[in-house]
């Protein structure tokens, strides 16, 4: 399955953000905004309904933020060829972890549980979680690299901002090609990728989420884009296990079990 995730969304008409940000954020009792909730993320196409239902909606980070900023040799780093090893090619088709940025940006819910000096991001997809400190502190020394990298936080205000390093080089994106899989293209992350999130609460039930990708082994310089989360109340975090019922392991793919 591809990256899904929606494109930076044009900007409401002024009476409908001063309308949303006039009511009275929740905060907690250290009176930070309280994020706490089940959300969902960029992946969504996010509907004001009285149903509380958004949809999951299929697109990509646009080529053209970053098209110009490539280093020499960075664009081969980055879009790189398929070599028949799904593990490479398509890690998400054997059931390995899609990664970070790629799993904030998955078209399934998550849920933050916002506590003194913490912040938890527990995510649907194959439950994996991020323990964000928010005290300030810098990251430690000597890191190992993982899927989910290093996160550490702090509050500017009322926005919190989140800093991730370590992170495996990985596929920022889905299989982005056509044809035989020889032909096809996957968009990589190095290994030194540094990711900053930006959580600034625009309503009780909305963030602005803005990324920015730091990768000095493949870009001239960090790019950003901006998206929107929207919390449901009725929501809650299904179980979600890859293993399970996969029936498209390896790209071969059978009828459903169920």
């Amino acid at each position: 399955m591809a990256l899904f995730a929606l494109p930076p969304l044009a900007s409401r008409p002024a009476a409908a953000q001063s309308s949303a940000t006039a009511q009275p954020l929740p905060r907690t009792p250290e009176g930070k905004p309280d994020f706490s909730g089940v959300w969902a993320g960029p992946a969504f196409s996010h509907k004001d309904t009285p149903d509380d239902t958004d949809s999951p909606a299929i697109s990509r980070y646009k080529p053209s933020l970053y098209a110009d900023l490539f280093r020499p040799g960075g664009k081969e780093l980055f879009y790189q060829k398929w070599t028949g090893d799904l593990r490479h090619d398509d890690p998400q088709s054997v059931c390995l972890p899609v990664g970070f940025p790629r799993i904030l940006l998955s078209p399934y819910s998550q849920q933050i549980v916002q506590g003194p000096g913490v912040v938890v991001i527990l995510y649907e997809y194959n439950h994996f979680t991020r323990v964000i400190p928010t005290d300030g502190r810098p990251h430690a020394q000597d890191l190992d690299l993982t899927w989910m990298g290093d996160p550490v936080g702090k509050w500017e205000g009322d926005t919190l901002v989140v800093d991730t390093i370590a992170l495996k080089a990985w596929p920022l994106e889905g299989d982005t090609g056509g044809g035989s899989p020889v032909e096809r293209i996957t968009p990589y992350h190095s290994d030194a990728l540094h990711v900053i999130e930006r959580y600034r609460p625009i309503s009780p039930t909305g963030i602005d989420l803005e990324i920015t990708i730091d990768d000095p082994k493949i870009f001239t310089k960090p790019w950003s884009s901006h998206w929107r989360m929207k919390k449901h109340p009725t929501w809650k975090l299904l179980e979600q296990v890859c293993e399970e019922n996969n029936r498209c392991e390896a790209g071969h793919c059978t009828a459903s079990n169920r």
